[in-house]
């Protein structure tokens, strides 16, 4: 049995009920038709497939990352280093890259320019487990060399998630690559520290990266910037500012 197309339907029942009205029979609704029962049939639009809803957690973000693929960067690394502390840190820090000591581990800044951030977060009164660590990068680049544009553009929106999920009061950026690519400017460290940045509401504090420190021990005053930069922090975070420590 054939049956009509829907929209052929339409159309034949509409010609019928006009070819009456012109004959000179009156009451048909013909008019009404048009206005209640009558929208011609129309192709139904393909649909946007479904977007998967963002993760709400950080353990959950970790797993959708997964054994990541998306760049190069997979086929050199040993582990991939995905952030450290606490889910709901009041203050995060942000760095560039994992080193060989990370990549080994799997942990965000344990080498020796860890150690360093360890000492500055502990000469401003606070512990490692009470601030959140990570980097731009999750994989380390080959023999540490610079992040690239395309590594940054493909693992950067991890980081967003990371800060997204967490929500701190501060953020300090360490070094070059964290504070341009998080600011979007491409001004030295130079010039962007000492003073707070905005990050979709949130203060950034852009400062030296203790890599940087480690590579200038005999210049004492990049420390004592970089402390002057935290004393900022703790003022925005409403904390004590413990006595200066001399050693980085």
């Amino acid at each position: 049995m054939n049956r009509l197309h829907p929209q052929s339907m339409y159309a034949s029942v509409r010609e019928y009920l006009q070819g009456l009205e012109e004959s000179g029979i009156d009451g048909l609704p013909l008019e009404e038709l048009q206005q209640t029962g009558g929208r011609p049939w129309e192709p139904e639009q393909p649909q946007e497939p479904l977007q998967p809803a963002a993760p709400r957690s950080l353990d959950g973000l970790r797993q959708m990352i997964g054994d990541c693929q998306r760049c190069d960067l997979a086929q050199s690394r040993t582990n991939l280093v995905f952030g450290a502390g606490h889910e709901r840190a009041r203050l995060v820090f942000v760095g560039e890259a994992p080193g060989a000591d990370e990549d080994r581990q799997g942990q965000p800044f344990v080498g020796e320019a860890g150690q360093v951030l360890t000492r500055l977060i502990e000469a401003m009164g606070l512990k490692r487990p009470q601030v959140y660590i990570c980097n731009v990068l999750k994989c380390r680049p080959p023999a540490n060399r610079n992040p690239h544009k395309d590594e940054i553009n493909t693992c950067s929106p991890f980081l967003v998630q990371q800060l997204q999920i967490i929500k701190p009061e501060v953020i300090v950026a360490l070094g070059t690559f964290a504070t341009q690519t998080l600011l979007e400017s491409k001004e030295p460290i130079s010039r962007m520290r000492g003073q707070f940045h905005n990050w979709h509401g949130i203060p950034v504090m852009p400062t030296f990266h203790p890599s940087f420190l480690l590579r200038n021990k005999e210049n004492k005053q990049h420390y004592w910037d970089v402390w002057s930069d935290m004393e900022q922090v703790l003022r925005r975070l409403k904390l004590p500012i413990p006595e200066k420590k001399k050693r980085a």
